[in-house]
């Protein structure tokens, strides 16, 4: 299933795409909760009244009508790993990781497709407006957690998650390179793009042999495979359950191939009224225009 959220009469409500159509699973015929999150910790019950849908009565409406939000609009965290394909450590030139490095993207850069990704403008000390001017994209293949447990092994890890998503992890490098954390310049508003949908993850027979492409104003700039990887999908969910509880919602970015403007000569930044386009296999396309914030 392809699960989405969208807004067409000022309220937030979830839906699964059949077709052109969109069925609204907050139709009382249906009874599921018009937020994302909400529904996953609902557990597999509330994944199968949304399949049962399918074929039910509940108001249908045209896909190419709505304006689709991020799959899950707020999640209850988002992190991501960095430096997790053979390709890309190469060309930054950095050693192969030992261990996984994980950061934190804050949930409020959430958006969804077509929405603008906002080059900031910074104040400084003095306070003069900067707009930072390393902006790049990672095209990633998103895990949306979608059973809340702790301690599970690898064999089991890929039982958790309810399905897959594309994401744009939008990094502001000069920022980034200011601490350890990489926080700050991974956490602007507007940079953390995800959609168009949640692919379940029965309609995915392994996230470890998906192509991964990004376009910038139709440029192919990355093409890569999740086989890449140097950690798999199950392995990142076994290290960071050994740690802490994840929960339904929580979105796992599982690292970027080859291709960033970082790793140019010169680099190529996104700048104003560039238009990124990721696509991952099997799960589809999610394209954002770059703009300018206005000044303060």
């Amino acid at each position: 299933m392809r699960l989405v959220s969208f807004r067409p009469d000022h309220v937030v409500r979830t839906g699964v795409v059949h077709g052109d159509e969109v069925i609204d699973l907050t139709d009382p015929s249906v009874g599921l909760p018009g937020d994302m999150v909400a529904l996953l910790s609902l557990g597999p019950a509330a994944l199968d009244s949304a399949r049962s849908a399918l074929s039910g009565g509940a108001r249908r409406l045209p896909l190419a009508d709505l304006a689709l939000l991020a799959p899950v609009t707020r999640p209850p965290s988002f992190l991501a790993i960095a430096r997790n394909y053979e390709d890309h450590i190469r060309e930054l030139g950095q050693d192969r990781p030992e261990y996984q490095t994980w950061f934190a993207k804050q949930p409020t850069c959430v958006i969804g497709p077509d929405a603008p990704i906002v080059v900031p403008v910074v104040p400084v000390v003095p306070v003069v407006p900067v707009v930072p001017d390393e902006v790049d994209n990672e095209d990633e293949l998103g895990m949306v957690i979608g059973t809340r447990c702790r301690h599970v092994t690898a064999d089991r890890a890929l039982e958790m998650v309810a399905g897959l998503v594309v994401v744009n992890d939008v990094s502001v490098r000069d920022w980034q390179r200011r601490t350890p954390t990489m926080m700050m310049g991974k956490g602007f508003d507007t940079h953390g793009p995800m959609g168009p949908w949640v692919v379940t993850a029965d309609e995915i027979a392994d996230p470890q042999q998906l192509r991964i492409r990004t376009w910038v104003n139709e440029e192919l700039r990355q093409d890569g495979a999740t086989s890449d990887m140097i950690f798999s999908c199950a392995e990142m969910i076994e290290h960071l359950y050994t740690a802490f509880t994840l929960e339904p919602g929580m979105i796992l970015s599982t690292g970027t191939p080859a291709g960033v403007a970082a790793s140019g000569n010169p680099p190529r930044w996104l700048t104003f009224g560039d238009l990124v386009c990721i696509e991952i296999e099997g799960i589809g396309a999610l394209s954002n225009p770059v703009v300018s914030e206005p000044g303060p």
